[in-house]
């Protein structure tokens, strides 16, 4: 072989290794993880005698149409939860990876944003549990990250009349956990120190902060706030108006200004935090109460847009 036809070989070999076959973890749209998994494997199979096209998937999914498949990519058409198995089967899924694409559609699909959030939800505690399954989180890190049960029972020490045994932390959390869950929760709470009983008295009280885990992954963060955004959610359909305090405010803003914005929400958060740790030495708290600040994008820059 001549030394140019082993370097045409070489080139080409690296050229499909550097073709890296989607993770549908990395995505947050079933539509677009289809296209470029179709798109993987047409690159990889088209010096092939008979190179991979919608025919050939369809005949994998047992469909019909062979452009089923590329009417799901454009939008035209959304999958039912049948369609669903037989393209995860098409894409060559295992169990897991084959509920993960179909929490994946439905929160794509869902049009009632109430629906919408719940479905998000779900998918994200799904790919965390599924990381830690697979070591790709370290789970004592994940164990020193409180979920939002572990949020409330910790600031519960600040409310008047609570004893902590797990029946009435039930109650206080108006049976959206589990007693396991509470138990659960709690125990970590005073074996991190962050919670500490008196042994004569058995009286809970805040101990010291225990030090968060330097590193954090993006993903068990993302987890804690949906919980907590969730919440919230939920309040707005379950809570009467006077029992809460909803407000949104759209607004186009320069780079400049949204930074300043963000700026202030944080000194106030701080501040607030501040002012309510002062107020509770003197006197218990009535109700713990979540407040959530939010403020993200809902539209792309225009100076972005290509026509």
């Amino acid at each position: 072989m001549e030394n140019s036809e082993i370097l045409l070989n070489q080139k080409s070999a690296n050229s499909i290794a550097s073709v890296a076959m989607p993770i549908l973890s990395d995505y947050m749209d079933y539509r677009l993880f289809l296209g470029d998994f179709y798109h993987f494997k047409k690159d990889q199979t088209k010096s092939s005698l008979r190179p991979y096209n919608y025919a050939i998937f369809s005949a994998a999914a047992d469909i019909k149409s062979p452009n089923y498949l590329k009417m799901i990519i454009e939008g035209k058409r959304n999958l039912s939860m049948d369609m669903v198995l037989k393209f995860a089967r098409a894409c060559g899924f295992n169990k897991a990876q084959s509920d993960e694409f179909k929490l994946l559609a439905i929160f794509n699909q869902c049009e009632d944003p109430a629906d919408r959030n719940y479905a998000l939800k779900k998918l994200s505690e799904y790919r965390v549990d599924q990381k830690l399954k697979h070591g790709e989180f370290d789970r004592k890190v994940f164990e020193k990250v409180p979920n939002w049960i572990g949020w409330i029972i910790y600031a519960l020490v600040d409310q008047s009349g609570v004893n902590f045994d797990v029946p009435q932390l039930k109650h206080l959390l108006r049976g959206k956990a589990s007693e396991t869950e509470i138990n659960h929760a709690l125990e970590s709470l005073l074996a991190s120190g962050e919670l500490v009983k008196d042994t004569e008295t058995n009286k809970i009280q805040k101990g010291k902060p225990t030090e968060a885990p330097e590193e954090i992954p993006a993903a068990l963060i993302r987890k804690l706030q949906m919980q907590l955004m969730y919440l919230g959610l939920e309040s707005l359909y379950q809570d009467d108006a006077s029992d809460r305090e909803f407000g949104s405010l759209t607004m186009s803003l320069t780079a400049k200004e949204f930074e300043e914005i963000k700026f202030k929400l944080r000194q106030m958060r701080k501040s607030l935090h501040k002012e309510n740790s002062i107020a509770r030495m003197s006197e218990k708290g009535d109700r713990v109460y979540q407040l959530n600040l939010q403020l993200f994008p809902v539209s792309n820059a225009s100076k972005k847009f290509d026509a």
